[in-house]
Order: structure tokens, then sequence, then C-alpha cells
């Protein structure tokens, strides 16, 4: 039996509540990986909510925030210090440590390196990465996307697995209602106004669902705001049920990115509830939206309310049905213990 060591982020709870992509694909993993007979082992903020073996005496940084309110600005690297300190004490015990946090890890795996496995759940193509994987070019990276792998050297290249969720965790729903959805945080990387322009554009009401993005918080208020009204509604952060309901209940899911996406988790959490996608031709876009089957891949707004138009000639049955064959955590989960063997053989 494999032991291995699954190092989450100390941002959020494991999983989330609401928001936290990277945090419910490593709880996923974590589950399914236990489902194949791996022993896992999950460090995690004390505030997680899971059956998994779990190793972290302190909470996330969003439990600090909502207890404290603002927090000092090291208290992030204060938290990832505190977790690297407890993997240390316990780094004999696993065969496969993978980290899916930033840097830190790598200086402390040291020698052990050669039996990680990094997941990088961000962009690649900027400074600080470059920085990290030239210092550090014995570490092996997998990367979420083919788009992504572009932009991690190929000494670091551990191969490519695309995101699973659990299979269940969205129902699927035949009938869809008047509305289309959007998801995401409220940031110019995700682009919620243009949602709620090319819903309009098709004539078709739109509920947006998310948080509003901490680091940038005038935009929601700028951008966003303005542009709601009976026909554009905004939810708030939303839950797994509420995040559901949502998706299942949509003619489609709206994602006008405006950054190079790694991957973009609620596209196949769409896809789980049989909404098609209507996505903008950038980073992962291509590899996880079948064009004419599960969505419609676009590059501009009109062609984006288009395709609107011509959502209900897709079989969201058929979209069901790819994400079962592409992107459940069980499919994740052996594609990961496919590179654990494979570091271990080497």
């Amino acid at each position: 039996m494999i032991r291995v060591a699954q190092v989450a982020p100390n941002i959020f709870p494991v999983p989330p509540n609401h928001h936290g992509g990277t945090e419910r694909v490593v709880h996923d993993l974590s589950t399914a990986l236990r489902s194949l007979g791996v022993e896992v082992t999950l460090f995690a903020p004390s505030d997680s909510a899971t059956d998994l073996p779990r190793v972290g005496d302190y909470p996330s940084l969003a439990a600090l925030e909502q207890r404290h309110g603002r927090v000092a600005a090291g208290v992030p690297a204060a938290l990832d210090a505190l977790q690297l300190e407890a993997l240390r004490l316990r780094l004999p015990e696993f065969d496969i440590v993978h980290c899916h946090g930033e840097f830190a890890h790598a200086a402390l795996l040291g020698a052990a390196r050669g039996r990680s496995l990094t997941t990088v759940h961000w962009r690649v193509d900027e400074l600080d990465r470059a920085l990290f994987f030239a210092g550090f070019p014995d570490l092996p990276v997998a990367a979420i996307s083919a788009a992504q792998e572009a932009g991690i050297p190929e000494v670091n290249r551990a191969g490519i697995v695309h995101h699973g969720i659990a299979r269940d965790r969205y129902a699927f729903h035949a009938e869809p209602e008047a509305h289309v959805a959007f998801v995401g945080r409220m940031t110019d990387q995700k682009r919620p106004d243009v949602a709620i322009r090319v819903a309009r554009a098709a004539g078709m009401p739109i509920r947006l669902g998310g948080t509003i993005d901490v680091g940038n918080p005038d935009y929601f208020d700028r951008q966003v705001r303005p542009l709601l009204g009976p026909d554009a509604t905004y939810l708030g952060p939303v839950d797994d049920r509420q995040k559901g309901a949502l998706l299942g209940s949509a003619r489609a899911l709206l994602f006008p990115i405006d950054w190079p996406e790694p991957f973009g988790l609620v596209m196949i959490e769409a896809m789980a509830s049989g909404t098609p996608v209507i996505a903008w031709n950038r980073g992962s876009v291509p590899e996880i939206v079948e064009d004419g089957v599960t969505g419609f891949v676009v590059a501009s707004e009109d062609e984006a309310a288009t395709a609107l138009r011509s959502v209900a000639t897709l079989d969201r049955a058929a979209v069901r049905r790819r994400f079962e064959e592409r992107f459940t955590a069980e499919r994740m989960a052996r594609d990961y213990l496919a590179l654990y063997h494979r570091l271990l053989g080497r």
C-alpha cells in the first residue's frame, strides 16, 4: 500500500465552505485515492470538516479573518511554515508527498524531492514561477492542463492530470429553466460583467454566484453592480447545494475568462449537471469544452450571444455522459496514482 501525504493550502478549510477550488480538488482526490486502497494523510487546517486522517493544529486563513478581521500580511507565510514543520516531523512516514501549496515545500523536501509531486493550481507564466522552477529543476510538477504544462520547464514535467470531482455531487437536470448562470469570483479575470452583457444580448436572464474578490474589491462595485437588475441577479457566495441548484437549472454556464485559465473547475461542475458551457478560447478551455458537444468555445461577446441562442440544440444527457467519462474524481485519482508509481519506479 502506498502511503501518500496530501498537503493542502492553508487559505480555506478542506473541503471549502464556498470559494476554494484547490481545496475542493485536494479533498476529492484524497477521498478517491483512499477508495483505491491508498493510505492518505491530509495536511490541512484545523477547521477542516473531513473524515480523512488529518494533520494540522492551526486554523485556515479564512477562519482567522472571520475571527479577527484583517490580519497581518505575514499570517499566510506563518501558517505555511507551521504546516511544513508538521510535515518535516513526519516525512519518513510517506512514500509520496503531494503538495498543492506555494513554494517553501520544495526547500523542505530536500533529498525527498524525487518522491514528491507538486500540483500548481494557478498560472505558471509569471516571474515567481520562473524563479521557482529554475531553482528546483529536480522537483516533479504535475500540470492540470496541457495549456498550463506549456509554461512548465520540460525538466520539471511529470505529466498532465485534469481535475475531477465526486461523481454524485451534482445531480443531472434534464429540463433547465429560463436563466443562464455565472459562477466564480467577482474579478476582472473571470469577467462577470461580460457574462451579464452576453446574456442580455441573447435576451436571457442571468443569475450570478460567487465571492467578491478580496484582492480587487472595487471591481464588483465599479463594473458589476451597475449592470444588475431584474434580469441580472447577484446571489452572493454559493455553497455546493446552492451551486448545484444554480448550475443544474441553468440553460448554460457562461465562462468569459480574461486570463490564461489553467483549468476552470466550474466548467466540469456545470457538465456534471448536464449544463453546457459557453467559454472563451483561452487557457485550458479547448481541452475541457468539446465544441458542439458539451458547449461552445467562442472568441467574442457576439459569438457567445449567438452560441447562447443555439444552446438548446445540445443534448444535456450527452453533456453528463462526457463528464462521467472524463472528469470524475476516480479518474483523477487513477491518473495521479499512475504518476506516483512512475516516480517511485524511477
